[in-house]
């Protein structure tokens, strides 16, 4: 009995460590290896349990030898159960090393993509992110040199990358703009106006913002997509009392398409063609200027818009583009018959009728006066139509084209480019230009004879520059963009059109000029200067009589009551009070006064601006840093008639200006 136990205890030690060798279920196949081998090995090595010779010997020699082979299967088992843990740690280490194996080939396959930043980002000094089609030749292994890479998602053959930034800002101007830290540049008031008499500091967290790109390999394409999204919008619901609710705003969303010939495609909103990048033509490489201000800076040229694009590279030197971009102009036009000294009045008397909705006399302003009304550019947004009804949209019947060559020849990036389009209007010319009498066959001044369509085309020319200096520890850029019909393209968004006294549209010449010096003492600083300025020509013509009344900064515009004060509306706003739009809210306290006989057409802004942006620290858990810019932004007019100031008894030149200084600051951490 005892020899019998003893046999099946062997067979069980003998089996242990084999049983042992399949522990690892990770890697299957090595498992099923190791098993062969220790059953082999176990059972060459285990000595069969001798019989015993004569089964009448004494108990003590059975017993003895009982003994001496329980001891020599108790070594057998340490040294199989040595044997079994060094198989398990070489099994585990070559796991390991496949592991590492596999992360490898992953990498040089889809090398990490760089972090999805955005045109503030790169402006931050965190540097620019290259676009997909860049990042198609990126270089293999190159995650492994930098430990900083930012972490990304593989699905299904696709790599998400999510980027953006916590923003906490603030901005304070020395005159009230009831405006957030983007900066309505041709909104800065005279010196009349209650706003110019007021400081406002606003606090914001709503340029944070939110971004992922995606991008698959194909074989001969990488394909792919950006969205970038922020806060600086506002809904019917939003307010600043308590919740501060804002809304979520479609910036960048685009799809594209990269070539290894070098050929590109890219649709969707994104960045015009016309605006400034730092390497070739590649998206998420927009040269913006390094302001806090959301608005960037007077003279910078820039839009984000549908855009269908097409570039072409040659061999990382000359890049050629052509983009399809969507076309909506800005027309500036007063519409008065003759200069009048004191604002028109309507007399209502049907409700519904002449823009009144209640039977009275209500004040006009000046630019409102509804007697010269012969020509049709658009309509404002329908709510069913998801545009926004207090904006206005064209009926546009062409996009803008834009043409763009890029040369980076070693030193340098350089950029010339070209756009033009086409705005049209509807012209009414039984509305007679002076006076009560219809024109030759018409059958009344309301009627809608004879109506037709006019077309005017727009277009400019510009060229960008930018060079790193001193081991890059300088970027200097010049920017420059002239031509007529785009004002609306500069961060200062001067009007694009007007039009003669038979309604005719006319582009506005306009020209825009910015200059940036960016200097990068070290690692974590950079500090920044911009100037820039904006122009439109004055463009205006004779409606009667023989001096010029009709058009856009003629001299015979009323600029005569610019510097006396008004008394602040009381009300919310309704179509009753065509001071203030219809729909726009307001409260008793809350509503200034518009100030009475001042058009002030803009001639030119001009804005100057120094600031810096401190990294406390850069690394793959992000980017933490500190900002502050001062700016300086001055307005003036073309010349109108003068006046009188009420408050001194003074004369007026005519010429009303503003000059606004603003101080913003900004803390923002960015994803890595």
């Amino acid at each position: 009995m005892r020899v019998f136990a003893a046999t099946i205890l062997a067979l069980g030690l003998a089996v242990l460590p084999a049983m042992a060798g399949t522990g690892n279920t990770t890697d299957k196949d090595s498992a099923a290896g190791s098993n062969t081998s220790t059953a082999a090995n176990t059972s060459s090595t285990v000595p069969a349990p001798a019989p015993s010779a004569n089964a009448g010997d004494k108990p003590a020699a059975a017993n003895s030898q009982l003994e001496t082979e329980l001891q020599e299967l108790k070594a057998l088992l340490e040294s199989q159960s040595k044997e079994s843990q060094q198989l398990k740690d070489q099994l585990q280490q070559q796991k390991e090393q496949m592991q590492v194996m596999e992360e490898e080939l992953n990498e040089a396959k889809n090398p990490a993509p760089p972090p999805a930043e955005s045109e503030s980002t790169s402006a931050a000094g965190i540097g620019p992110a290259m676009a997909i089609a860049n990042a198609a030749n990126a270089v293999p292994n190159q995650a492994d040199n930098n430990p900083d890479q930012p972490a990304s998602i593989n699905i299904k053959g696709i790599t998400l990358t999510p980027g953006g930034f916590m923003a906490a800002e603030t901005v304070w101007r020395q005159k009230a703009l009831a405006a957030d830290v983007n900066t309505p540049f041709n909104s800065l008031p005279f010196n009349g106006s209650p706003n110019s008499q007021m400081s406002e500091f606003q606090a914001s967290a709503r340029q944070s913002r939110i971004s992922m790109l995606v991008q698959g390999q194909l074989t001969n394409v990488k394909i792919g997509g950006y969205y970038e999204t922020d806060f600086l919008s506002s809904g019917t619901t939003s307010t600043p009392t308590e919740s501060n609710s804002y809304t979520l705003r479609q910036r960048q969303f685009w799809g594209q398409a990269a070539f290894s010939n070098g050929l590109t495609f890219t649709g969707g909103q994104q960045w015009s063609l016309i605006t400034e990048t730092t390497h070739g033509m590649d998206n998420r490489t927009e040269a913006t200027p390094m302001t806090i201000d959301a608005q960037y800076n007077v003279g910078f040229s820039w839009a984000r818009q549908y855009g269908a694009r097409l570039t072409y590279d040659w061999n990382n030197k000359v890049w050629l583009g052509f983009s399809v971009e969507q076309s909506t102009p800005t027309v500036t036009v007063h519409g008065n018959p003759t200069a009048q000294a004191a604002a028109p009045t309507l007399t209502c008397t049907t409700p519904g009728t002449n823009n009144c909705s209640a039977t009275g006399t209500y004040t006009l302003p000046i630019n409102l006066n509804p007697t010269f009304v012969n020509f049709l550019f658009g309509a404002y947004g329908t709510s069913s139509g998801l545009y926004n009804p207090l904006g206005n949209y064209g009926y546009n019947d062409a996009p803008d084209f834009v043409l763009k060559a890029v040369f980076e020849p070693g030193f340098g990036h350089y950029e010339i480019f070209g756009i033009v389009g086409e705005v049209r209007d509807r012209i009414y010319p039984c509305v007679p230009i002076t006076g009560t009498t219809p024109p030759a066959d018409c059958s009344s001044i309301t009627s809608g004879q004879f109506a037709t369509n006019k077309s005017a085309t727009t277009g400019g020319v510009g060229a960008n520059a930018r060079w790193n200096l001193f081991a890059k520890k300088v970027d200097l850029g010049i920017h420059f963009l002239g031509g007529a019909g785009i004002g609306r393209y500069g961060s200062g968004t001067l009007a694009d059109l007007t039009v003669r006294p038979d309604g005719t549209p006319v582009p506005i010449h306009n020209f825009q000029s910015l200059g940036t010096l960016q200097l990068h003492p070290t690692s974590k600083l950079d500090i920044y200067f911009n100037t820039g300025g904006e122009f439109d020509e004055r463009t205006d013509y004779i409606k009667s009589g023989s001096t010029p009344n009709e058009g856009y900064g003629y001299a015979s515009l009323n600029n005569s009551g610019c510097w006396n004060e008004t008394l602040p509306l009381t009300g919310v706003s309704t179509s009753t009070n065509l001071a203030v739009p219809t729909g726009v809210g307001g409260t008793t306290g809350f509503i200034p006064g518009p100030l009475g006989s001042c058009t002030g057409d803009t001639r030119r802004l001009l804005e100057g601006t120094a600031g810096f942006w401190y990294r406390f620290y850069k690394g793959s858990r992000g980017t933490f840093q500190y900002g502050m810019q001062y700016s300086n932004v001055y307005r003036d007019t073309w010349k109108g008639t003068a006046g009188t100031i009420v408050s001194t008894g003074l004369p007026n030149n005519g010429q009303p200006h503003s000059d606004e200084n603003m101080v913003f600051t900004s803390f923002r951490y960015y994803l890595p």
